[in-house]
C-alpha cells in the first residue's frame, strides 16, 4: 500500500486515438512536518471498485464507511472512506498529501445522490446525442462532479472519433464544463459489469481496485492452452486471473525442468517431453527407450542443460491483441 501513497490523481487506462483534451494539473501541496517523523492518512474510494487515493486528514477523525469532501485534480467530490486514520513513516510518502475539505454531512450525501440520478438522466441524453450525430461511438458511462462544475462523459470507439460538434450541443444543454473520454475495453468491463466464464462477477468490477500487467507469457509458463477463447475474458483481452497465481509458477519453474531440457535420470538419459509444475511429476523420453514415456518426480533427475519458455513468432502474432488494453 505504501508503494502508491500520493494524493489524487485521474488515473485511465491508455488509450488508442484519443482526443487530447487539456489534461490535468496536480498543485503542489505543503506537507506538515512531525516531530516523530510520522505522517498521517485516511484512504479515500471515489467509485465502488475504484483505486483508493490517500489524502491528509487535517485533525478530523474518520472511522470506514465515512463520506469525505475533498478537492481533486477534477474538482470538488465526495468519497468513502475505506482506510481510517493512520500514521505511516513520512519517507514512504512519493508526493505531498491534500487536505480533506470536510467530513460529508446529511446535505453533502444527499446532494451525491442527487448527482448520481441526475447522471442516469444525462446518460439517456448522451445516448440520444450520439445517434443524432451518427457517431461510431458507443457511450458506457456518465460521471458528475460533486460540485456540478464538470460532467465527463466515457465512450469506447474502435478508432478516432469527431465529437465537437457532440460537446457543443451537450454544452448547450448542461451549462457546465464537458469532457469527452475515450476509454479501452478493460475499463468498460469494469464499469458495465457482468459474469466472467468462471460464474462470478467480473473481478474488476467486484474488488480490483486497478489492472495489473498480464502477458501471453504468464499463460505459457501456467502451460495453460493458447486457445484466446480460453485464455480471454469477457473483455476479449487476457484474464485477470492469470497474475494471481503467477508467482507461485515462477517459483515452481526456478525447481523444475521445462519441456525440451536434458536430463539424468536412474534409467539414463532423456528430453523432458512434459512437467506437471503442480505435482513436480515429469514425462521423460529416454534415449535408451524413445517409444516408452518414463515418469519420475523432479526430485529424482539431475538436469544436465535446462530449456527456456519462449514464444514464437506465429504465437506472438495470433495473441498479440490480447495483451491491449
Amino acid at each position: 500500500m505504501e508503494k502508491d501513497l500520493d494524493y489524487y490523481t485521474e488515473k485511465i487506462s491508455p488509450k488508442k486515438n484519443v482526443d487530447n483534451t487539456q489534461k490535468p494539473q496536480t498543485e503542489p501541496v505543503s506537507r506538515e512536518k512531525s516531530s516523530d517523523g510520522m505522517a498521517e492518512i485516511i484512504g479515500i474510494r471515489f467509485k465502488d471498485v475504484g483505486k483508493v487515493y490517500y489524502f491528509s486528514p487535517g485533525g478530523i477523525a474518520f472511522k470506514r464507511g465515512d463520506k469525505a469532501i475533498v478537492e481533486t485534480v477534477r474538482g470538488i467530490e465526495c468519497g468513502d472512506i475505506v482506510l481510517p486514520n493512520r500514521k505511516i513513516d513520512e519517507k514512504s510518502l512519493v508526493s505531498p498529501l491534500k487536505k480533506v475539505l470536510r467530513k460529508a454531512d446529511a446535505n453533502d450525501i444527499a446532494q451525491a445522490e442527487k448527482n448520481r440520478e441526475k447522471e442516469k438522466e444525462i446518460m439517456k441524453t448522451f445516448s440520444e446525442k450520439i445517434a443524432r450525430h451518427n457517431l461510431d461511438m458507443k457511450p458506457i458511462d456518465v460521471d458528475c462532479t460533486f460540485d456540478g462544475t464538470k460532467i465527463l462523459f466515457y465512450f469506447t470507439s474502435e478508432g478516432r472519433v469527431d465529437f465537437r460538434d457532440l460537446v457543443k450541443d451537450l454544452a448547450a444543454i448542461y451549462r457546465t464544463r464537458i469532457e469527452l473520454r475515450q476509454i479501452g475495453v478493460r475499463d468498460e468491463a469494469k464499469m458495465l459489469g457482468g459474469l466472467g466464464i468462471c460464474g462470478r462477477p467480473f473481478c474488476c468490477s467486484s474488488f480490483l481496485g486497478e489492472f495489473q500487467p498480464v502477458s501471453i507469457k504468464m499463460a505459457k509458463e501456467q502451460s495453460l492452452s493458447l486457445n484466446p477463447t480460453k485464455i480471454s475474458g469477457t473483455c476479449g483481452r487476457l484474464m485477470c486471473c492469470l497474475k494471481y497465481e503467477q508467482n507461485c509458477y515462477e517459483d515452481f519453474l526456478k525447481t523444475t525442468p521445462k519441456v525440451g531440457a536434458f536430463v539424468d535420470t536412474a534409467e539414463g538419459r532423456g528430453v523432458v517431453q512434459d512437467a506437471n509444475l503442480l505435482t513436480g511429476m515429469l514425462t521423460i523420453k529416454l534415449d535408451k527407450k524413445p517409444d516408452v514415456p518414463f515418469i519420475v518426480n523432479k526430485e529424482e533427475v539431475k538436469v544436465i542443460k535446462d530449456a527456456q519458455i519462449k514464444l514464437n513468432r506465429d504465437e506472438i502474432k495470433a495473441l498479440k491483441n490480447l495483451e491491449d488494453k
